[in-house]
């Protein structure tokens, strides 16, 4: 570019001052500024001021929308981990303000007045919770997974001798293979997979069986002197149906038993309550009856059908968790002081049910519970106060999703509210609605563009009624 044309570029700050008052910070304002500007070098002919001033805008604009921020989740997945997963119980929320706004005794030993450890009462209870004898927390359940895999793989918790042959000087073995079924190597959220999980950590593969069907004699005959660890996954994010078979948590217990090797099991998401009481037919398989099958540690996910913040929660045998706890490593992946305050104040809420409903109180697993005929009522006062708009506001019928990779088969009937116009595309609708202060977040299904109430908590309705109102009043862009 020429540098009479050059000269056309504005400064930074008369387009800052251009742009008046964004909400963001004036240094973040400024970078946005200098990078748009520096971006008009590379053009073969600078734009007019207002063309510039407008693609600027927009580009403080995507700044700012990437925010942390609320959103109104009309889609009908519960977890949705794209949405921060599973919301927080208002007791939760409560205790994170408190530990958030003070000093605290996260270290710290009331009774003797000395350092103290971290997370004990917080393991107490998941120990608890889970029917183990011991329990520990990390940041998410991969790092849960990994830990796992190196105090068997890594650690040299697991090493022996082999006979020297003759004329050989004896050698070490290294037992770091895994087994797990071909069955169960799944890939879980953002493109994770459980092989590059297990690789990861220094374990060795040894896959057994085939997709669909894998059996004991498969374990069996996979277990040599170099076998660390029996791990088992539970596939709960797809479903496999037909000619599929595989041996019950119990039977490889027992195998495991008999040939002094470990066994965990990855559970995914956690549920602490039996959820064919919430989510019709489908069993997810919980961490306390899972170690009442005989397996020696389990892991699972805070923020999932648990309820709680992200985390990673191990649970078994004593000296295993402890020698976990030891490794270096858990330190990278121990988790903050806010975390561990709304995962104890989670886990309280399941402890204190006593004769109540399990889990009352879980946001997640009250709007599982919510019956259909509550949100048929909540969607028909909804379109009734919408009436009059030139948009058409009518109740539809939902299949609301558990999502976060749990229960992949499970749908729970629901009710959504359903926009249609001759004037605005729907495309353009969902747009709008998602420019709210507040987002509104729905999908679009056979030309119809729907909010599902089962993911709308009651006290958002007002804002959803005033969203769709400002949406169908927004002028048309240029």
């Amino acid at each position: 570019m020429k540098n009479s044309a050059l000269r056309r570029i504005p400064s930074v700050e008369k387009v800052a001052q251009a742009l008046g008052e964004t909400g963001l910070p004036r240094p973040v304002v400024l970078d946005v500024v200098r990078r748009e500007l520096a971006a008009l070098r590379t053009q073969k002919s600078v734009p007019e001021f207002d063309v510039v001033l407008a693609r600027v805008r927009a580009a403080v604009r995507d700044v700012g929308d990437s925010r942390l921020r609320p959103v109104i989740n009309g889609t009908g997945i519960l977890i949705h981990t794209n949405f921060g997963r599973a919301p927080l119980a208002p007791e939760a929320i409560e205790r994170i303000l408190q530990i958030g706004a003070n000093y605290n005794n996260l270290e710290y030993d009331l009774s003797g007045g000395e350092r103290g450890g971290r997370a004990a009462y917080l393991e107490r209870c998941l120990a608890l919770l889970c029917g183990a004898e011991a329990a520990a927390v990390v940041n998410n359940n991969a790092a849960a997974l990994i830990l796992i895999l190196r105090h068997f793989c890594e650690a040299g918790v697991a090493t022996e001798k082999r006979r020297p042959r003759a004329g050989r000087a004896e050698t070490a073995v290294k037992m770091n293979e895994v087994i797990i079924s071909r069955g169960e190597l799944v890939q879980i959220g953002g493109g994770f997979r459980i092989p590059d999980i297990l690789e990861s950590s220094g374990a060795r593969l040894r896959e057994v069986g085939t997709t669909n069907q894998t059996t004991l004699g498969d374990y069996a005959r996979a277990i040599g002197r170099s076998t660390a660890l029996i791990l088992k996954v539970h596939r709960s994010n797809f479903f496999m149906g037909g000619f599929v078979d595989s041996p019950s948590t119990e039977e490889i217990a027992a195998l495991a038993s008999k040939k002094h090797i470990a066994f965990a099991e990855d559970l995914g998401s956690g549920a602490a309550i039996n959820t064919e009481e919430v989510a019709g037919p489908e069993h997810e398989p919980t961490p306390a009856e899972t170690i009442r099958r005989g397996v020696d540690l389990v892991c699972f996910s805070g923020d999932k059908l648990l309820g709680g913040p992200q985390a990673g929660v191990i649970a078994g045998k004593p000296r295993l968790v402890a020698a976990i706890k030891r490794d270096p490593f858990f330190r990278a992946l121990r988790c903050s002081k806010l975390i561990l305050a709304g995962l104890e104040a989670t886990v309280e809420t399941y402890l204190r049910g006593g004769g109540k409903i399990r889990g009352a109180g879980i946001p997640v697993l009250e709007m599982l519970r919510t019956p259909r005929e509550e949100l048929h009522s909540r969607a028909a006062k909804m379109a009734s106060d919408l009436a009059g708009l030139r948009i058409e506001v009518t109740m539809g019928h939902g299949r609301a999703q558990i999502g976060g990779g749990t229960m992949p088969t499970a749908a729970i009937d629901s009710v959504t509210v359903d926009l249609t116009s001759g004037a605005i595309d729907v495309q353009e609708i969902a747009a709008r609605l998602r420019r709210h202060a507040i987002p509104v977040i729905g999908y679009i299904s056979r030309g119809k563009f729907k909010l599902d109430l089962r993911t709308i908590f009651p006290r958002q309705d007002a804002e959803v009624v005033s969203a769709i109102r400002a949406a169908v009043a927004e002028p048309e862009r240029p």
